[in-house]
Order: structure tokens, then sequence, then C-alpha cells
């Protein structure tokens, strides 16, 4: 009798999965690295990791929407003339006009004005649409400089000085030639039409000492009134907050590695920073030992979608949180109506990401004027702005569940965590235990 072996399912590689195959024959054919936009597409522990432990008898519940729970935060109390006062937690991230249209820079600060909150520029200046439509406006001043001058300075809000971003901390921005028109060109004084790459570093200071002297001619600058953030990648949180504090910040922005981006090496974006859920208690705890735990306040950005997000980013310390890519999707990116376009382009709605050559086929980071046309500053404004409305009923929702009558007074003792990594990195314990781990040796 003849024996014959059963056929066997082929098994793929974990190691070298179908994207990993993918992406070694696109260096084998073209010899580049990969560059994209958005952030950290791989499995990180996050904020879905925790759980809200709701009141019931050791813990007194707030009655529905019948009993108040606040929201308003006030940003910039250490220094500034003229701090910001916010409706919301819940901050628009900086994102260039260049990266972003100039509809869609617009529709940011209609929404955020709708709800009371403020957006920021982003990389290349400031533009008539976002300042004439934002309430209240953050200015980036980063290594590049592009667009900065005194009378914008001054007629901003706020001024975030930018030394990292979450998706490439230690790495600079990009913007490639095809999104580079003739008023982006003016506005960055740079050609029209040729790549652009913004420096991984400020061209005039080499550490915190120097980043001190900044801080300063800024505030003179403004006659002391604006408040002066500081935003951080998510590197090395704990003694990056410590030495922005000790330079004169009146704000701290710490971007974890699921922050996006416009463009920049896909090997940076997926393998450099921490996740965000891992940044944020290193932070607390240099603001905690400094004395300055919501004397300096701390905005915590990376990765956040939900009223569920925000809810955990206050209990663990954060006075605020700021979106990006959320708040793109609000305004129409990556939406399933254009399905066809996306597809013509080698993707789908959902999983574009190739900001930065200009098609964006949604009208919202492209300089293309007929695609820019596909968007209504208005009703995408009110889009953005009906967004955060829920997120904000959300964390309301969440608060009052905790027996808390300002989302502020959320803390890490209404947290448990899933794993045992969220866990330690959140510093609360694992679900149906006392247990932390890392404290106490173990």
């Amino acid at each position: 009798m003849t024996y014959h072996n059963p056929p066997t399912t082929p098994r793929k590689s974990a190691t070298f999965d179908d994207y990993t195959l993918s992406e070694i024959r696109r260096a084998a054919v073209t010899g580049i690295y990969d560059i994209r936009g958005g952030g950290a597409k791989r499995k990180v522990p996050h904020f879905d990791d925790l759980l809200f432990l709701g009141a019931s008898i050791s813990r007194y519940p707030l009655e529905g929407y019948r009993e108040r729970c606040d929201t308003s935060v006030v940003l910039g109390t250490r220094h500034a003339k003229k701090p910001i006062e916010l409706k919301i937690p819940i901050t628009i991230a900086g994102m260039s006009f260049g990266s972003l249209s100039a509809p869609a820079k617009e529709a940011l600060g209609r929404g955020a004005t709708l709800s009371g909150t403020s957006t920021t520029t982003g990389d290349g200046g400031m533009t008539e649409e976002e300042r004439g439509h934002s309430r209240t406006l953050v200015y980036q001043y980063l290594p590049s400089r592009y667009g900065m001058n005194p009378r914008d300075l001054r007629r901003a809000d706020a001024i975030e000085v930018v030394v990292g971003q979450g998706a490439k901390p230690g790495g600079g921005g990009m913007l490639l030639g095809q999104k580079i028109s003739d008023r982006v060109a003016e506005m960055r004084t740079l050609p029209k039409g040729i790549d652009q790459r913004s420096a991984s570093r400020h061209p005039d200071w080499t550490g915190p000492d120097d980043l001190e002297i900044k801080i300063m001619e800024l505030r003179e600058i403004t006659d002391w009134e604006k408040p002066i953030y500081v935003k951080i990648g998510g590197a090395r949180p704990y003694y990056d907050t410590a030495l922005a504090v000790k330079a004169g910040a009146d704000v701290v922005v710490l971007d974890g590695m699921q922050g996006g981006t416009a463009a920049t090496q896909e090997v940076f974006i997926e393998n450099v920073g921490q996740p965000t859920l891992a940044c944020l208690r290193p932070a607390v705890r240099a603001l905690q030992e400094l004395g300055m735990h919501r004397k300096v306040q701390l905005i915590v950005s990376g990765g956040i979608r939900s009223g569920a997000d925000v809810a955990k980013a206050l209990a663990l310390g954060a006075d605020a949180v700021s979106i990006g890519t959320a708040a793109l999707v609000a305004l129409g990116d990556n939406d399933p109506r254009w399905e066809r376009d996306y597809e013509q382009l080698g993707t789908t709605a959902g999983s574009y990401d190739d900001w930065h050559e200009g098609k964006d086929p949604a009208g919202i980071t492209t300089q293309d004027p007929e695609l820019m046309k596909r968007v209504d500053p208005i009703a995408a404004g009110r889009r953005l702005a009906n967004y955060l409305k829920v997120m904000t009923l959300e964390a309301q929702t969440i608060a009052r569940a905790c027996g808390k009558n300002h989302v502020h007074n959320l803390e890490p003792e209404d947290l448990c965590a899933l794993t045992i990594e969220a866990a330690a990195m959140a510093g609360v314990p694992l679900a149906g235990t006392d247990w932390i781990p890392g404290r106490n040796g173990f």
C-alpha cells in the first residue's frame, strides 16, 4: 500500500509578511526609501487598552445631563498677560498651509471657532483665511522660520515653539515641489515647484539655555501678552518636559508616535519615538516633581479619536488634547465618496496616505486648484464643529459617570488597564488587581 502525505496549507512568515515583502521589492526596484503621510500604522498600546471605573456605591455619579460638568480650560497662566480661555479641552494641531489647501485651513479655523477652541498654523506661515476665521490662533515657530515675521507673531493669540513632532522626533519636514505653488513659494520664500525639506533643529540654539533666550525674545516681541508653548516629540518626555519648563514655557505640547505628518520617511514614522500612552505619565511626573503640574499646562496629541481618548488623557494628567488626523477626517479626508479617485491612485478611502503628492481627491492636502474646489470651508467647518461637540459630550458623559463635575477632576484612580503593557505605561492597575507593573520592584 502506498501512503501519500496529505497536502498542507502554505504558511506565511510572521517576519516577512506580505507588506514587508512588497517593501523589499519596491526598494529593490526604486533604490529610494518610501515617503508617506499619516502616523504610525503598527499596533502599539493605546488608550483603547484602558477602561474607566464608573461610580456605583463607593463613588457617587452625577445625574445625566441635569448636573453640570464643565469642560473649560485656560492655557498660558504662568507668564502671559493674556492666557487663552477655551470652552473645550480639545484643540486643533498645527498643519501647514502648503501641506493643506487654503480652503482646508479656513475650515479648520471655522470649526474651531464654532466650538470655542483654538487652531494652529503649522509650518509655512499664517494665511489670512485662517487668521480671519480663527477666534483663537496659535502660531507655530519652527526651525524653518518659513513665513515668520514679527507682525504675525503679534497677530497670533499664542506662539508654539516646535522642537519635535511625534511622527518624526529628531527629523525635519518635507514639502515636495508639486505642492509648492506660487502662493506657497511666496509665503515661504522658496522657488516654485522645487522640493523643500525643513531643518531638523532650530538654527540659533543648541540646547535648553538657548531655548530660554529664544522664549524671552518672543515674549519681548509680543509684549509678554502671548502664551509660549513648547512642542516636543515623544522621545524622552520626562527630561524634555522638565527642560521646557525650566526654559520658561507656559504650555508643553507632547506629541506621541501616533501623531501624523504630511510627509516623512516611513521607516521614521514606524520606528522612532514612543506611543502617546507611554509618554504621558513621565511628562506629568516631571511637572509634578517641579511643582508645576496644572501651573504649566500639558497638551497631549497623537492618535486622539474620541471623547473616551480625551477623558483618558485628562485622567492621566493632561490639561487638554490636540487633534490633527481626526480633524482632517472630519473635514472629509479619506471619504468613501471619492473612492473611484482613490482607486485610480492605487489606494482606497481609509488607506490613502500619499498626502505629499498633492493629488488628494478630497481637496484637503493639495494645492491643485480643481481639487481644492471640492472643499466647501463653511460645510467642512460645521462638520468639524459637530465632531468636536460629540467628543466633548462623550468626555462629559464619562466624567459624570465617575462622579466628576469637571473633566479635569478625572484622575488615574478612575482607570484600570486591560494589558500589562498599558498598565505599566499609564501607571494604573491591571484590571481585576491592584498591581501596577514596575511599582514596588514588581
